[in-house]
């Protein structure tokens, strides 16, 4: 298990009890999610763009439209913050000011490249769709030519980064603990419903194992 080198940046420093720099806890939550928030300032204007992400090895990639501000803007150069939370409860305390989540979360600060090289960028378009749904990758047809050009895909190496993790009941004042109030934890968990078909699917067309057993 290696570990981050915590920065002035990453440095978990409100509750740093909950800061965790090791790749097996980081790599953990980025391999369970699979969405994320990307922070950049562009003219002193800050935008927060919501997006998917996949991570191979040390590298996190990010994709879209060749039209992208977002992408043809972090391509650039420019400082980027990537963040990723899964929330696990709802922390119910017996005050409103102990409320909390308890929850995991991985922050990446630095710069993105532009993949050009061909096979890297049908490696990471084939993570990001085997990260969304494992095993879905070979059944399709092959990507085109036309469509890797209108896509850009980038890579943010994985070195400045850090979790933060809440877990457990909720923590009350002492003198709290004695009241008749209801505190615990509602647990919350990502589920699939079953499955629906395109209404213009062929005829005769079955359902693929990887939809029909589909978990997150």
């Amino acid at each position: 298990m290696s570990q981050f080198t915590p920065t002035q940046r990453t440095q978990v420093k409100r509750l740093p009890d909950r800061g965790k720099y090791d790749s097996e806890t980081v790599y953990g939550i980025l391999d369970e999610g699979f969405f994320c928030h990307v922070g950049f300032v562009v003219d002193g204007q800050p935008f927060v763009i919501p997006t998917g992400y996949a991570r191979v090895d040390d590298t996190l990639y990010l994709h879209g439209s060749a039209a992208s501000r977002m992408l043809r803007t972090l391509a650039g150069g420019v400082q980027v913050c990537v963040t990723a939370t899964l929330v696990d409860g709802l922390v119910l305390a017996r005050s409103a000011f102990h409320h909390s989540m308890n929850y995991r979360s991985v922050v990446i600060l630095g710069r993105a490249t532009a993949v050009e090289e061909r096979d890297e960028k049908l490696k990471a378009l084939e993570a990001f769709t085997e990260h969304i749904v494992a095993g879905r990758w070979n059944g399709l047809r092959p990507v085109t030519d036309g469509e890797l050009k209108a896509t850009i895909v980038l890579a943010l190496p994985l070195a400045e980064v850090s979790a933060k993790i809440r877990t457990g009941p909720p923590k009350d004042e002492a003198e709290d603990y004695e009241l008749p109030i209801w505190a615990g934890v509602i647990p919350l968990r990502l589920t699939s419903a079953a499955p629906v078909a395109d209404p213009k699917l062929i005829a005769g067309v079955e359902m693929p194992e990887h939809v029909r057993k589909y978990s997150r």
